[in-house]
């Protein structure tokens, strides 16, 4: 498993030549719409929802409340609710879909 910092690194890098082309897409169909600011961006959850899976938990609630927000809350200073965390999921989803 590689450390958290360095799956957040490979996983930004990602991020920065993803998301550019996936607006643009969007944007060239007609699907554009608002996206408002959030605390983390897409390769924060992303690496978090990636370190769940390389870890030993069973359930993510218990991952999220027991390991990332009581031990990786400095690392992610925009750290939110599992509520509000579970609701940005969906959006993380479709980066992670093999082509």
């Amino acid at each position: 498993m590689l450390s958290l910092e360095d799956l957040f690194c490979h996983v930004d890098d990602f991020c920065q030549s993803f998301e550019p082309q996936w607006h643009q897409q969007l944007l060239s169909h007609g699907l554009g719409c608002r996206q408002r600011e959030r605390s983390l961006v897409l390769s924060e959850i992303m690496t978090i929802l990636i370190a769940f899976h390389q870890s030993s938990y069973r359930h993510f609630k218990a991952y999220y409340t027991e390991k990332v927000q009581a031990d990786w809350g400095k690392a992610f200073p925009g750290l939110v609710s599992y509520g509000r965390f579970v609701e940005w999921m969906p959006s993380a989803l479709l980066p992670c879909v093999p082509t």
